[in-house]
C-alpha cells in the first residue's frame, strides 16, 4: 500500500534541492519508508480526536495491510498496560485505521502505543507513541487552542524555516485539545518547488506528487491530508493533543457550495457534488474525527469538557444556499436541522461556557467574486441573506435567556476579537457576545475583511498584514487560545502569533 504519499528519495531530493540525507535530517522522518521494508512501517505518526471523558479516537496509517495493536497506561513506562485489539489497516480506507479508547477514567493522562502486525503475525512495526488527557468532571480548568488554514496560497512545509513552526508553539503551549476550524489541508491549492519573495528570498517547498496539482480523484484528496503529515511539527503535536476537527472550503475547492458547477479549467470533473463526497470520505480516513459523535454522519457535533465548557462544533459548508443567491432574501447556512440542533443543544447545556465552533465569521463581509461567500451579506439595514438564519439563532437564544455564548472562527488569515452588541446593530434582537477569530496556522496572510453593521459588531482589536498573501515568515500566521478557569470559571481568551506570543488577551466573567 505504499503510494505517492509516502516520501521517496527522489521527492525528498525535490525539497528545495537539498540532499537526501540533509532533507531527510531536517524534516526527521524516520518512520516514512524509503523503500518497502521487511515489516510493517507507520508512514505518518499517531493522533487522537474528539476526546471525551473515559477516552478519545486514536488513529494511524501502515505501509500495506496490518493489524493495529495498541497498549494504553497511565504512565510512560507502560508497566500496567491494557492491550487492545484494533482493526485491519488496508487500501480500503488507504491504510488508516482507527480505534476507540474507552473505560478510561476522567481527567487523567493517558499514555498509548501503537504497532502494526503482519497479518501472519510475523513481523511488528517501530512503536509509535503519543498521550492525552481524558475530559474531566466537575468544575476542573480547561484550555484549548483554535486555528485553521493550513499549506494555503503556495506555503507549504518548508525543510528551511523548520517546518510548521506555529504547531510547535501550540504544543508548548500544553493545550488539552486543539480545535480545527476549518481549512484543514488545500486541495485547491498545488504547490511549486520554490517561490521568490519580493525581497529576493527564496521560499523552498517539500512537494510530493499530490501536491503538484490540484486533488479531484480520491486518491488524490488523500493525498493532501498526508502532506501535512510529513511535518514533524505537526506530528508531534497529534501525538501529544487530541483535535476537535472541522471542514471549510478548501477540502474540496474554494468558496464551493452544494450542487455548484465549477468553470475553472484546470479541473476535469466540473461537479462539486462529486468533488466534496471524495474529500469528504478522505477526511475521515485521514482525520480522528469519530463520525458516530456526528449528527448527521458527516461533521457537526457536541463535546462536553467538565462543568465550566461544551463546544459546539458546526458545519457551515454542506448546507449552504449558493454564493450567487439573492443578498436580500432568506439564505442558508447551517439548514434547519443542524440550527435546531445548535438552539437546543445551547438551550439545554449547563455548562458555564458554551463555545460555537464556526467555520465562517458571522460579521465580515468575505466576498466571491461579485457574490457572497460568507454570512454576512454586505449590506445596511434588516438581515439578509445568510443573516437571516443566523438572526434566527440568535434571537431564540436570547428569547430562551442562554447566557455566555462565545463563538471561535479561522477562515480569513488575520487574528481579531469582535464584539456584538444590539446598541449598534441593525437587528437588535439578541443579546451582546464575543466572537474570535484567529488563523492563519499556516497559509498566506491576508485581510481586514470588511465588518457588516446588520449585528453590531466593533473590531476590538486586529492584527493583520499590510498586503495580501504574506508568507508564513511574516510574522502573520496565529492561533488562538481559551483557558479557563477551575475555582472562578472566568474565560481568558489569547489572540496568539504563530511564535506564541500574546497580541491581545480578554478575560470575561460568566454571566449568572
Amino acid at each position: 500500500m505504499t503510494t505517492d504519499r509516502s516520501l521517496t528519495r527522489r521527492t525528498l531530493l525535490r525539497a528545495g534541492g537539498l540532499g537526501a540525507g540533509a532533507a531527510a535530517a531536517a524534516l526527521a522522518l524516520p518512520e516514512v519508508a524509503l523503500a518497502r521494508t521487511s515489516r510493517p512501517v507507520l508512514t505518518h505518526g499517531v493522533q487522537t480526536g474528539d476526546v471525551t471523558t473515559d477516552g478519545a479516537l486514536l488513529w494511524t496509517r501502515a505501509d500495506r495491510p496490518a493489524r493495529m495493536l495498541v497498549e494504553v497506561a497511565p504512565d510512560p513506562t507502560f508497566r500496567h498496560a491494557r492491550r487492545l485489539r484494533g482493526p485491519v489497516l488496508t487500501p480500503a480506507t488507504d491504510g488508516t485505521g482507527r480505534l476507540r479508547l474507552d473505560h478510561l477514567p476522567p481527567g487523567r493522562e493517558v499514555h498509548y502505543r501503537v504497532v502494526a502486525e503482519d497479518l501472519d503475525g510475523r513481523g511488528r512495526s517501530e512503536p509509535l507513541v503519543g498521550s492525552f488527557r481524558t475530559a474531566p468532571v466537575g468544575r476542573a480548568g480547561a484550555r484549548f487552542t483554535w486555528s485553521g488554514d493550513v499549506a494555503g496560497q503556495g506555503w507549504g512545509i518548508n525543510p528551511d524555516m523548520g517546518g510548521m513552526t506555529a504547531y510547535r508553539a501550540m504544543l508548548a503551549r500544553r493545550p488539552d485539545f486543539f480545535l480545527h476550524s476549518g481549512d484543514t489541508v488545500y486541495a485547491d491549492n498545488p504547490l511549486v518547488e520554490s517561490v521568490t519573495l519580493p525581497d529576493g528570498r527564496v521560499w523552498r517547498n517539500l512537494v510530493t506528487p499530490a501536491k503538484t496539482k490540484v486533488a479531484e480523484t480520491l486518491d488524490e484528496y488523500r493525498g493532501q491530508f498526508a502532506y501535512n503529515l510529513l511535518d514533524e511539527n505537526v506530528r508531534a503535536f497529534a501525538a501529544r493533543v487530541p483535535s476537535v476537527v472541522q471542514w471549510d472550503d478548501h477540502e474540496v475547492v474554494n468558496n464551493w457550495y452544494p450542487g455548484e458547477i465549477l468553470d475553472l479549467p484546470q479541473y476535469t470533473e466540473k461537479r462539486v457534488d462529486v468533488l466534496a463526497a471524495r474529500a469528504l470520505r478522505a477526511f475521515h480516513e485521514w482525520q480522528p474525527i469519530d463520525r458516530h459523535r456526528s449528527v448527521d454522519g458527516r461533521i457537526y457535533r457536541g463535546f462536553r469538557y467538565g462543568r465550566h465548557l461544551e463546544v459546539f462544533v458546526l458545519d457551515m459548508r454542506s448546507y449552504k444556499d449558493a454564493n450567487t443567491s439573492p443578498r436580500d432574501q432568506p439564505g442558508v447556512v447551517l439548514g434547519a436541522r443542524q440550527a435546531r440542533w445548535l438552539v437546543d443543544g445551547l438551550s439545554r447545556s449547563t455548562a458555564t461556557w458554551k463555545i460555537v465552533a464556526a467555520d465562517l465569521p458571522i460579521g465580515l463581509t468575505v466576498p466571491d467574486g461579485t457574490a457572497i461567500e460568507g454570512v454576512a451579506n454586505g449590506l445596511p439595514g434588516a438581515p439578509g441573506g445568510r443573516e437571516h438564519e443566523l438572526a434566527g439563532v440568535l434571537r431564540t437564544l436570547a428569547r430562551r435567556r442562554v447566557r455566555n455564548v462565545v463563538w471561535v472562527t479561522a477562515d480569513v488569515h488575520y487574528t481579531a476579537a469582535h464584539h456584538y452588541s444590539p446598541d449598534r446593530a441593525t437587528f437588535a434582537d439578541f443579546d451582546p457576545f464575543w466572537e474570535f477569530v484567529s488563523g492563519p496556522l499556516h497559509a498566506g496572510a491576508f485581510g481586514p475583511n470588511t465588518l457588516d453593521p446588520t449585528f453590531g459588531p466593533e473590531a476590538v482589536f486586529v492584527h493583520a498584514p499590510p498586503r495580501a498573501n504574506l508568507s508564513p515568515l511574516e510574522g502573520f500566521q496565529h492561533f488562538g487560545e481559551i483557558d479557563i478557569d477551575g475555582p472562578t470559571g472566568e474565560l481568558t481568551v489569547h489572540l496568539r502569533d504563530g511564535r506564541g506570543e500574546a497580541l491581545w488577551s480578554r478575560t470575561l466573567v460568566p454571566s449568572r
